[in-house]
């Protein structure tokens, strides 16, 4: 069955007054796109602390796991740091979506942001003390994931409260590229403290890092804020709260399986602080500013993968799993380059694909997702992705151990391409079945 068509919107009765002229006007539709969210002071703001909390995230990401592989000399143990950090969004991305809907997002980001601050803190002085229990890092890391599991939707629906729904494709693109601009510089900052100084003088700066970006927070205009309403949602205040976003995604089928594919991609694809970890400690001996190195390639191709992105109009459905699957061959194609150089070019390509397939599907979640329940929609989006990433963490570690590190990815990245044709084939059978009225 097609899933129900959204009706349109009207935004002029629907956000605060001082947001009544952005919402009312038209979506803009060429370069102009790029400057219209960027005409809000609040969505300035956004930015500069995305770009600012990304390099953090990054920097301690990078250092968790460099000191993980340093306690334990084994990327499997990598692998389940990785996992650690995700799979708490199974369990709690659900809980998160109704907390999201409920709450004042501004609210939500401090707390988050503040706990993350504490945790970066507490794991900077253990190290510094001479600490060695790979476990304390393990506790770090769910930690984190419990906190980024509400932090996630939180952020991206607060986007729609910053720029309203007008803006909101061109601010999930922004968003995005300069998260991976952050993503960039996160990791070439940490490889050189950590070869200078060790991990804890990273972690020691991702804790400062979090009190600029909760400066930067309370900066915010709550009075500016774009606050919607979806009358075709489930109600709020009642019971049966997460199940009613379970119930509003399983009746679009086409948008159930658009997660689904993050979710595969995610367990395949996005594995790279295991896989680049590896290579770079057992295939080209660059020990920590080689990992730096190739996550910071990464991201910049991922950058662009983001802006080009979000420069297309319409990228559609064929679009997102025709991404997914390149985004699969990359990866395989990466996997068999025979020098450093060339798999660092590889690693452009694969960053490039990650965000064009990325950046396209969480705008076709977010804009087909009524306002009302948004937040459930992408805490239901954010555990497919990011617990397929956990998962993916421990495959991808363990194929690396029983394997080689060549072949963990090659098998990852086939994995990516299967899934991809998969989805576009039910895809098209829906269609199919839609236009001849089955």
């Amino acid at each position: 069955m097609s899933p129900r068509p959204l009706p349109p919107r009207r935004p002029s009765d629907k956000t605060s007054n001082s947001a009544g002229k952005d919402a009312a006007s038209p979506r803009p539709r060429s370069a102009e796109a790029w400057h219209y969210p960027l005409r809000h002071h609040n969505y300035r703001i956004f930015v500069a602390l995305s770009l600012v909390g990304s390099g953090g995230v990054w920097m301690q990401r990078l250092a968790q796991d460099w000191l993980v592989l340093q306690l334990t000399g084994s990327p499997a143990a990598v692998g389940l740091a990785v996992a650690l950090q995700f799979l708490p969004m199974l369990v709690v991305g659900p809980i998160s979506g109704v907390l999201v809907d409920l709450f004042p997002k501004r609210r939500i980001l401090m707390v988050c942001q503040s706990v993350a601050a504490l945790l970066a803190a507490g794991l900077a002085a253990w190290n510094a003390m001479g600490g060695t229990d790979v476990w304390v890092v393990y506790g770090s890391c769910i930690a984190l994931g419990i906190t980024s599991s509400i932090d996630g939707p939180a952020r991206q629906v607060f986007v729609n409260e910053v720029v309203g729904d007008a803006g909101l494709p061109a601010a999930i693109g922004l968003n995005s590229a300069i998260g991976q601009l952050g993503a960039m510089l996160g990791p070439a900052l940490a490889g050189v403290v950590i070869a200078q100084a060790g991990p804890a003088a990273a972690f020691a700066t991702n804790a400062g890092i979090g009190l600029a970006v909760l400066v930067m927070i309370a900066l915010i205009r709550p009075a500016e804020l774009h606050h919607a309403h979806d009358p075709d949602g489930p109600p709020r205040g009642k019971r049966g709260q997460i199940l009613a976003g379970f119930k509003y995604v399983s009746a679009r089928p086409q948008l159930l399986l658009i997660m689904l594919l993050a979710g595969l991609l995610g367990a395949f694809g996005m594995n790279g602080p295991v896989v680049l970890a590896a290579f770079a400690d057992r295939v080209w001996h660059s020990g920590p500013a080689g990992f730096g190195l190739f996550n910071m390639v990464s991201a910049l191709g991922a950058l662009v993968g983001a802006l080009v992105a979000s420069r297309i109009k319409r990228f559609g459905r064929k679009g997102i799993v025709a991404s997914a699957g390149l985004f699969g061959l990359a990866q395989l194609l990466a996997a068999l380059m025979p020098t450093q150089e060339s798999f660092v070019v590889m690693l452009i390509v694969v960053g490039f694909m990650t965000l064009m397939f990325l950046t396209s599907a969480a705008t076709s979640v977010q804009l087909e997702a009524g306002a009302s329940v948004r937040g459930r929609v992408l805490a239901l989006y954010f555990p497919l992705l990011l617990g397929g990433h956990a998962l993916g963490g421990l495959l991808a570690g363990w194929l690396t151990e029983e394997f080689g590190v060549r072949a963990g990815l090659v098998v990852t990245g086939a994995l990516g391409m299967v899934s991809a044709a998969v989805v576009g084939a039910i895809l098209w059978r829906q269609r199919v079945a839609a236009r001849d009225g089955i």
